[in-house]
């Protein structure tokens, strides 16, 4: 089966091949259907000009919506306005191939605390480069960010700027997930004394909740959620189900949709439908599937280089009903997969012949889909079916 690696076509090495067929849970994880048709969507392009736009957070009350820039800016658009000058108040971050600024999210009592979470990657004083979280308070014209405060950094340093993670969601108790990659440190994603390779879940404040299933453990981290992640590109809740899903690349070939449940281990780097970027298997894989690890939901056997993601349950286009919106960065392309709670039950593709690495998608509460381009001129994109 052929895989590409920057559109370069290579192929499955044989012992990554007779192993994946010799593996009896290989059919239980549901694989991307080939060919793939494409959709037809109407594009408006909204901005243009950013600087490596990772994230896209819709305000409440027509407030506009802030975008992080990979660079360091945060800025607020709203419909109908230039776009806002950087942020003031925002943290210096340490940029470096996948390190910058990454996610933003208002906090759910937003309309009362103004508060804003944003993730990125700093160094400290010694100048060793972290992951971190922190928050501020937004001014009521948006463009200060006030009294930031840093409320986790990931430990020991991070050894570059690949595999980091940095994607926020809140779940219904108002407590925060955060992803975190694995670093190039495989093996950490499935060590508990690590968070390598793992999707943490914090307090407001940066505690970790007493129900997190690790908090007895001996010699755990107390704030992981879910271990065995290797690089996890997008959290969202299923709309119909409840439960949390996330976008996850996989090495060369195996990006993944996953259902994230408490405590569990999703495999890597013992269980992957990826091989290394050598062409060689990786060297701790012993196959597609593992009992006591969870398999993906659904897996690509080419990698897209999937990355932000988003459900689709508004009534303003029916025909989008039941859909699930998953960005690519390789193959420039915007997915949607059609969904049930449990399935995904057919795959197509837009936006492909635009050309442009899709990082974030977002639906916006006025029912369009709206797509962030990681490029040095980077744009926002507005969609509707056509």
């Amino acid at each position: 089966m052929p895989f590409t690696l920057n559109n370069t076509p290579t192929r499955w090495h044989p012992m990554l091949l007779v192993g994946a067929l010799a593996m009896p849970g290989l059919a239980l994880a549901q694989a991307a259907p080939k060919p793939v048709p494409k959709a037809p969507v109407k594009v408006e392009t909204l901005l243009k000009g950013l600087d490596h736009p990772w994230s896209l957070a819709f305000l409440p009350d027509n407030q506009g919506a802030l975008i992080t820039e990979g660079s360091g800016n945060l800025r607020l658009w709203q419909a109908g306005k230039p776009l806002s000058s950087p942020v003031t108040g925002v943290p210096a971050v340490w940029v470096q191939d996948q390190a910058g600024l990454w996610d933003v999210r208002p906090a759910p009592d937003f309309a009362k605390s103004r508060r804003v979470y944003l993730s990125f990657a700093q160094k400290d004083d010694k100048g060793r480069p972290h992951a971190e979280l922190g928050y501020g308070t937004i001014s009521q014209d948006g463009l200060h960010l006030e009294n930031f405060k840093t409320i986790f950094i990931e430990t020991p340093p991070l050894d570059g700027g690949i595999n980091l993670g940095g994607r926020l969601i809140f779940d219904p108790q108002g407590n925060i997930l955060m992803s975190l990659g694995d670093n190039n440190q495989r093996i950490a994603a499935q060590q508990l004394d690590s968070l390598r390779g793992k999707i943490i879940r914090l307090t407001p404040e940066g505690g970790f909740p007493q129900d997190n299933p690790f908090v007895k453990l001996p010699n755990a981290r107390p704030e992981i959620w879910t271990y065995g992640n290797r690089n996890p590109q997008a959290l969202a809740y299923n709309p119909w189900s409840g439960e949390l899903w996330e976008t996850e690349h996989g090495p060369r070939g195996g990006d993944e949709v996953n259902i994230l449940k408490a405590g569990k281990n999703y495999g890597w780097p013992f269980a992957t439908y990826g091989i290394n970027y050598n062409g060689l298997p990786i060297p701790e894989a012993k196959g597609s599937h593992l009992d006591g690890m969870e398999d993906p939901l659904y897996y690509w056997r080419v990698s897209p280089a999937v990355s932000g993601m988003a459900f689709y349950n508004d009534s303003k286009f029916p025909q989008w009903k039941n859909s699930l919106f998953v960005g690519a960065l390789k193959e420039t392309t915007l997915i949607q997969l059609k969904v049930n709670d449990k399935k995904v039950l057919g795959e197509k593709r837009m936006l492909t012949d635009l050309g442009q690495r899709i990082r974030e998608v977002q639906v916006g509460p006025d029912g369009y889909v709206y797509v962030l381009t990681d490029e040095k001129n980077g744009k926002l994109f507005k969609l509707s079916p056509k």
